[in-house]
């Protein structure tokens, strides 16, 4: 400043002026090259102000030649060559690259080329006002001086717009504030330089030394500023076209105010300033329509993904609603459709509970895939053949539930007739064609029901279908739940007694009808509760089957007539039972690996397999793939299958060829009345024939008198056991008439 002013009433300004124009970008250069040393910057940072470094050290050259210049020849001028101004703009150029060099927000093609549109704006505008200006001045220079100064100011005000867009959008590696101080460093050295060209006709002063010690100072400041920063967290970066702007539209503004004024005045550069005013004009049109083809493709985007948005809210709706496998509605759809029913009449209100029978063992045997296609199918068939307006829903599993809205109970049976049908029609499933049956729980509504307590209804409907045989529609009635209580509690008690030693066995011998010999023995469970007494088996065992207590209550019978029959052959020898027969559950059979449980408890007690019986019915191994495989696997041990109450059950014949079965047990209900002849013997007749033809041995059940008995043995029956022989014993008084040399059983006995 102090040289300014001596340069300023002096007429031969002082020549150390010049040394100041060095000084100043070698100290702006050392602070720069500071600011980006490791141990004050991260990368990013530290590349760019090495950056500003090296231009800032390229100004300083600038400043030599501007001083070779001013001194040569020994005239004072204050034009700068073509190579100064050259030198000059190459070191604004670095500071340029070094600025967009700064990994700051990810910018799109599109968003480049709006912001080069925008740097074209800045250039023409300002060489625009640059020329109009300054060409008059420099018409003594010749063109090359004129051009010179040109380029110095348009890249001085070029570095101005790029420092403060940056510094707007945000880099997050350099300081916002001292980007706008170096976006004035631009504004001051541009404007400085325009303005002592505008004055350079009354005052003959060279700019370096006025502007190059200002322009570093502001540097500093800048320098100074992000070193404050540098321990700061960085602002957040924004998107370049995060906002509009508004320098294109004042561009246009003041181009084509000049454009009006050099018009008015007649000047002779109106064809240059016309020639910018159009450029720009150009320019910011092509942005504009940049900007309106990106905002039209934006809309579209954003409609796009508002659709995509509408339908994924109408997935997660769906899916919030319906069964994911089956698209079936689900719980909550059933439970606010089953309250709208309840309320506008519950007198045409039904819940039905299907539960597919055996659907387990085709998860297990044919893999989860064709399960999962089974329960696909079979939804598809219920939605087909249900009443119109029936709210179809699965639980879960392999269970679906109905609502049915119109139509008495007795309408709703019949559809459920309907339905049964359907259902035992063969379902295709991954090439599969699988027959099944399900057992179905109708619960009708009344006045005060409520959705669960129907539910709850139908499902204990659904377990009284599947305790009477499966494959059959049951509807609810108010004792059920008692039953399903007492056999609750049943169940509970039960398995205390299993473990506290309540429960033996019995033994009815098996006799040769001729000579009433003990050929075998069949196992008979019976427990004794410290309260109620004994307990019957008719009421102890369907709770056990209801609960799956059958299976460890199953395990203990077979262990301990194994562990009988070794005793007896121990103690009797010859007079032992040739077998022990022991009854097992369709839920036993059904677990896989019964085959080799078995297996252990003939190893552990040391019982030879052909001792031991096992005896089935018809509805445990009727069409159920997995306990027919059991059934074979204990055959191949080497163990006797009987088939207990054949002729009660599903009465295949086929069965007696698929089946491995070595004896047939007739049914009492076709022995009571064969004394009588005629059609009621012809039953036990044909069994007899076809065990007969078969190779199977037959064993009649519940021979109560000695006149059955005569009765059986003419039609050719040689096997019997009944009350005529001898009731259930104790292991104890079976061993003890065994026992005797001449041991005989009859109607006596």
């Amino acid at each position: 400043m102090v040289w300014l002013v001596v340069a300023l009433f002096s007429d031969d300004p002082p020549l150390i002026g010049w040394v100041l124009p060095l000084t100043a970008t070698l100290i702006a250069a050392w602070g720069a090259w500071r600011a980006g040393t490791p141990q004050t910057a991260d990368m990013p940072r530290r590349y760019f102000w090495r950056y500003v470094a090296v231009g800032v050290v390229l100004i300083g050259c600038g400043s030599v030649s501007n001083g070779y210049d001013y001194l040569h020849g020994g005239q004072y001028t204050s034009q700068v060559s073509a190579l100064t101004s050259a030198i000059y703009l190459c070191g604004l150029l670095v500071m340029m690259v070094g600025l967009l060099r700064i990994p700051g927000t990810r910018r799109s093609r599109a968003e480049w080329t709006r912001f080069g549109l925008d740097i074209a704006t800045v250039i023409v505008t300002v060489l625009t006002f640059s020329w109009h200006l300054l060409h008059p001045k420099f018409a003594n220079g010749g063109l090359g001086g004129t051009w010179s100064a040109l380029a110095v100011v348009g890249g001085g005000f070029i570095c101005v717009f790029a420092f403060v867009k940056v510094a707007f959008t945000g880099t997050g590696a350099i300081d916002r504030r001292s980007l706008h101080l170096l976006a004035l460093t631009g504004a001051v050295g541009a404007g400085g330089g325009a303005f002592a060209s505008l004055v350079a006709a009354f005052l003959d002063l060279a700019n370096g030394p006025v502007l190059v010690p200002v322009v570093c100072l502001v540097l500093c400041l800048a320098v100074d500023r992000q070193q404050r920063a540098a321990f700061q967290a960085p602002p957040p970066s924004r998107p370049l076209s995060g906002r509009p702007s508004v320098m294109p539209y004042a561009a246009v503004l003041f181009t084509g105010t000049l454009l009006l004024v050099t018009a008015q005045d007649g000047a002779e550069d109106i064809l240059a300033v016309a020639v910018g005013a159009v450029t720009v004009t150009v320019l910011v049109a092509t942005r504009q329509m940049m900007a309106l083809r990106d905002n039209a493709a934006l809309v579209s985007r954003l409609d796009a993904r508002l659709y995509e948005l509408g339908e994924y809210q109408q997935q997660l709706n769906h899916q919030a609603t319906h069964d994911e496998l089956t698209g079936l509605a689900n719980r909550a759809v059933l439970n606010r459709d089953t309250t709208e029913a309840l309320a506008a009449d519950p007198a045409q209100v039904g819940v039905v509970l299907i539960d597919l029978d055996n659907f387990k063992i085709i998860n297990d045997e044919l893999g989860h895939a064709v399960g999962d296609a089974l329960l696909t199918a079979v939804a598809a068939r219920i939605s087909a053949n249900v009443p119109a307006g029936t709210t179809v829903a699965r639980l879960g599993g392999d269970e679906y539930v109905l609502l049915l809205r119109t139509g008495s109970t007795a309408e709703h049976e019949a559809a459920l007739i309907r339905l049964t049908e359907q259902l035992r029609r063969p379902v295709s499933a991954c090439g599969h064609d699988l027959v099944i049956e399900a057992s179905i729980g109708l619960a009708p509504a009344g006045a005060g029901d409520t959705a669960e307590e129907l539910l709850r209804r139908a499902d204990v409907a659904m377990y009284e279908a599947k305790s009477q045989g499966r494959g059959r529609y049951v509807v609810y009635a108010p004792d059920m739940d008692q039953r399903g209580a007492e056999q609750a509690r049943i169940a509970a008690d039960l398995r205390v007694g299993l473990d506290t030693g309540q429960l033996h066995l019995l033994y009815q011998p098996i006799v040769a009808i001729a000579d009433g010999s003990v050929y075998g023995v069949e196992a008979l469970v019976r427990w004794t509760h410290p309260q109620r007494g004994p307990v019957g088996p008719v009421d102890f065992i369907p709770a056990a089957e209801r609960t799956g207590l059958i299976v460890p209550l199953g395990a203990w019978i077979l262990g301990e007539a194994c562990r009988q029959a070794v005793r007896w052959q121990q103690e009797l020898g010859d007079r032992a039972p040739r077998t022990v027969s022991v009854n097992v559950s369709a839920r036993q059979l059904r677990e896989a690996g019964f085959a080799a449980d078995v297996a252990a408890v003939l190893l552990q007690t040391g019982l030879a397999p052909d001792r031991l019986t096992v005896e089935v019915t018809e509805t445990a191994v009727f069409d159920d793939g997995t306990a027919m495989a059991e059934l074979h696997a204990i055959k191949a041990l080497g163990v006797t299958i009987a088939l207990d109450d054949f002729g009660t059950g599903h009465s295949s014949l086929g069965l007696l060829r698929t089946c491995p079965v070595d004896t047939l047990k007739v049914d009492k209900s076709f022995v009571d009345n064969v004394t009588q002849g005629g059609q009621h013997a012809v039953v036990a007749e044909a069994l007899i024939h076809i065990s007969n033809g078969l190779q199977l041995r037959a064993v009649a059940e519940g021979v109560e008198t000695a006149e059955q008995a005569d009765a059986l043995y003419r039609l050719g029956y040689r096997y019997a056991q009944g009350y005529h022989y001898a009731r259930p014993l104790p292991a104890a008084e079976v061993g003890q008439r065994l026992s005797q040399p001449a041991s005989r059983l009859s109607h006596s006995g």
